[in-house]
């Protein structure tokens, strides 16, 4: 944690932090084998089984099967260990809308709390076209989402000893933003900004982690108190990242996905060279995000740790 505050402060780490995580589908896949990998990097790698846990599922939507959220959501899932998707939304008629109700208690902030929380209520060609035309029902959404998201930061806050808050919603596409910047601007900022504003008022550091083509609004992000944004490389274009953040918006970067099933280990060796070279400071605003799925090979599982340990000492 501290090291990811110098990281945010441009306050000189010691080496690159890093950040692993390995979804549950990767260990029921590989098991031992993945473990010895973990043993190898335990630098690197905080997540540890046995044959006792390789099976072991934390979160219900990652169950294979049918979940409903206290909102109402349905979620599908065709495979034990992975994330599932909304396949029911409770709310996809905008006269339905007018029966929409927020949990009757604040829960905390899960992955997709305000702008995937929109399309999981309405279903996205319903809440593309609400945006479109700028529907009153759009409006009664997202203040019920805003409302809700307020009450669970109150929450959150009266135990909270961390120094730093962490919050993940998917903001973008593969190529672009979901809506245009505008109207992201209109509608989403200040919304974040109000959630943001009662951790900044008490003294936490904001962590954000947003999946998609979100460069052109990271700026904004910042300007709504978010210190590090974890942002994928694949996305955004390691250009757009060294022009739009380094030096001014520190993050924490999602390193190549849609390379590790299918690069070369030499080719994964050379991507983190390039992007630590490309987006490392000695001052510190780069740090490292690694995700483990059941699609990556164990020999590019190894070579990406490899390379990684070999490269994050690059500015010490």
């Amino acid at each position: 944690m501290t090291e990811l505050i110098k990281v945010a402060t441009y306050a000189y780490p010691e080496v690159i932090p890093v950040m692993t995580g390995i979804l549950p589908a990767a260990w029921m896949k590989y098991r031992g084998a993945l473990e010895e990998i973990a043993e190898e990097f335990g630098d690197l790698i905080k997540d540890r089984r046995t044959e006792e846990s390789f099976d072991y599922i934390p979160v219900p939507s990652y169950h294979k099967g049918e979940w409903t959220d206290p909102w109402g959501c349905v979620w599908s899932n065709l495979c034990e260990g992975m994330e599932a998707i909304v396949t029911k939304h409770p709310y996809p008629t905008r006269e339905s809308v007018k029966n929409l109700k927020k949990p009757a208690r604040p829960g905390g902030f899960p992955h997709g709390f305000m702008y995937l929380r929109l399309e999981d209520l309405r279903g996205f060609e319903e809440i593309m076209l609400d945006f479109a035309e700028e529907a009153p029902e759009l409006r009664a959404v997202i203040d019920t989402v805003l409302e809700y998201n307020l009450e669970c930061a109150d929450e959150a806050l009266k135990d909270h000893p961390h120094p730093m808050a962490f919050f993940g919603d998917d903001l973008g596409h593969q190529k672009a933003l979901p809506i245009s910047p505008a109207k992201w601007r209109k509608y989403m900022k200040p919304c974040y900004s109000a959630i943001y504003k009662k951790f900044k008022d008490a003294g936490k550091y904001i962590f954000m982690h947003t999946d998609g083509c979100i460069w052109e609004i990271m700026p904004d992000l910042q300007e709504t108190g978010v210190d590090i944004v974890n942002v994928q490389f694949r996305a955004n274009g390691l250009e757009n990242l060294e022009r739009v953040c380094k030096g001014k918006i520190p993050i924490h970067l999602d390193l190549d996905r849609q390379l590790m099933p299918f690069g070369t280990p030499a080719q994964i060796d050379e991507h983190v060279y390039t992007c630590i070279k490309t987006l490392g400071m000695k001052e510190g605003g780069l740090s490292i995000n690694i995700e483990i799925g059941p699609d990556y090979p164990l020999e590019n599982i190894r070579a990406l740790f490899a390379a990684v340990r070999k490269y994050r000492t690059m500015y010490s």
